[in-house]
């Protein structure tokens, strides 16, 4: 009888945590319906990531072949290139499609790599303190001083070009603005009661970190990783325009950097650059606008506009 009691009290308590995880969502969403920036930029994020996830089937990967292209090179838009073609006559449009997978994967796995660094960096540095914390903290500073795109192109330079040699650049060179945030939360979180009375029942270094702090500093991470993926896109643009992308994948900075090596800028060809400049500009504003509105949902002291 006592084995079935436990066990029903164990239903009840799983049922009440999924009742409450629930109608947290609930609040959040209707919270977040209230931000019309917000709004429009989730809309573009999905059209934009269902465009991504449809491509293999609404433009195939033959559309990246050189030697199958199906125009001349450099044609202007026209009814059966809406966008145009590049200097090998391949569709811009069906490249554009394909080149979304790619950079929409850099910045979301940069992204959650560099915030995954910073939050652990962040919340071992405010939890242990004293000259444990200072040293870490000097080591981060010494990142953020440092200019983060001039760090990715040094690792993208000396390692093998790949995506994920771009993701790696990206990740470990732009963490330390979130540590820095993470741990001011940390203390502020650990300076609370609760905290002393689970250390007082026996609660070890392990268990606070992951019990009480990490929860409580879950949503400035999640708003630090929607305002991260803008600028690990915009990183990833920037590096494979450089020509230290992977030449081997299609992506936005890559097609830019293809322009530019094929004179598009001057020989007047504005078709071939401004379609993934504006594809870059876009997904970033999107990202930066749902970062915003999740920081004021998350954060209404913070004050950010509707």
């Amino acid at each position: 009888m006592t084995s079935q009691t436990t066990a029903a009290s164990r239903t009840t308590a799983a049922s009440l945590a999924r009742q409450r995880r629930r109608a947290s969502l609930a609040r959040f969403w209707q919270r977040y319906r209230a931000h019309r920036a917000g709004l429009w930029g989730l809309a573009g994020l999905a059209l934009i990531g269902l465009v991504a996830l449809t491509a293999p089937l609404t433009v195939g990967a033959d559309v990246q072949s050189v030697t199958n292209a199906p125009g001349t090179a450099l044609e202007p838009p026209s009814a059966e290139f809406p966008l145009g073609t590049d200097q090998f006559g391949r569709s811009l449009l069906g490249l554009l499609i394909w080149g979304a997978r790619i950079s929409l994967l850099v910045g979301l796995l940069a992204a959650t790599l560099s915030v995954a660094i910073g939050t652990l960096v962040g919340i071992v540095a405010g939890h242990y303190g004293g000259w444990f914390s200072t040293v870490v903290m000097r080591i981060t500073d010494w990142f953020l001083v440092m200019p983060a795109l001039v760090l990715a192109i040094v690792l993208a330079t000396v390692m093998s070009r790949s995506v994920w040699t771009v993701i790696l650049a990206i990740g470990v060179t732009s963490w330390p603005t979130t540590a820095r945030l993470v741990r001011a939360q940390t203390i502020a979180v650990e300076s609370r009661p609760y905290i002393e009375r689970a250390t007082a029942l026996g609660g070890g270094h392990g268990h606070v970190m992951t019990r009480h702090v990490l929860p409580n500093v879950m949503p400035l991470v999640l708003a630090q990783t929607t305002l991260g993926i803008s600028t690990a896109i915009l990183t990833e643009a920037t590096l494979a325009f450089l020509g230290l992308g992977d030449p081997t994948v299609v992506s936005w900075g890559g097609m830019l950097q293809d322009a530019r090596e094929a004179g598009a800028v001057s020989s007047g060809h504005w078709w071939y650059l401004a379609p993934p400049g504006i594809a870059i500009a876009l997904v970033a504003l999107a990202f930066t606008l749902c970062g915003r509105a999740i920081e004021s949902v998350l954060n209404p002291k913070l004050g950010v506009g509707r």
